[in-house]
């Protein structure tokens, strides 16, 4: 096998654009590809150089919006974070100490679920 990252991972939204404004303008994540395709539209986003981004997409026949869970971001200041995330509206459960950290968890406006996380130390092999 020559698999060597993950390049995208998927978050059906219904919206696309309230789905944009989220991830931009409350995440703070930069566009890295939006291009129309006939009746679909190719959105992506990313945190800063990420290697990692999210593609926003209409659900697929037979899937439904706000289907991701357990995507992980890693945060610099959580706590500075999470209140970001309160005062633009969004309910944030956290931060709590786990024994690798500090994690909260919060939804895109589809559901998509994440956790935020600071790790503060290696988990045990």
């Amino acid at each position: 096998m020559s698999i060597s990252q993950i390049r995208t991972i998927t978050a059906f939204v219904d919206d696309q654009d309230r789905a944009k404004d989220f991830y931009v303008d409350v995440l703070g994540f930069a566009v890295r590809s939006d291009l129309k395709m006939g009746d679909n539209r190719w959105l992506e986003v990313a945190p800063g150089d990420s290697g990692t981004a999210i593609v926003l997409h209409r659900p697929f026949p037979g899937t439904t919006a706000g289907t991701l869970s357990g995507v992980i971001l890693d945060s610099a200041d959580l706590e500075a974070d999470a209140k970001k995330l309160r005062e633009a509206g969004v309910t944030v459960d956290g931060p709590d100490e786990m024994p690798w950290g500090k994690q909260a968890t919060f939804a895109d406006p589809d559901g998509n679920n994440f956790v935020l996380s600071a790790p503060s130390r290696q988990l045990p092999e």
